[in-house]
């Protein structure tokens, strides 16, 4: 008999879709790290500081 537990919760990654004037819609993640994933390659930077800069620069993230 195979019993496999998972107690971890936090594999599941957190995204959102983002679009600007000078791009297609594309979705950006928060990896299990907390850093902010595009195009399946982590940015080393902060999920919401890299979403924060997105709409700084005139994105518009998650439909808002």
């Amino acid at each position: 008999m195979l019993i496999i537990n998972s107690c971890k919760d936090d594999d599941s990654q957190s995204c959102t879709i983002c679009d600007s004037p000078q791009t297609t819609p594309f979705e950006v993640c928060e990896d299990n790290d907390g850093n902010a994933v595009v195009n399946g390659e982590n940015t080393g930077t902060r999920y919401d500081i890299y979403i924060a800069n997105l709409e700084e620069a005139g994105a518009t993230c998650g439909g808002a």
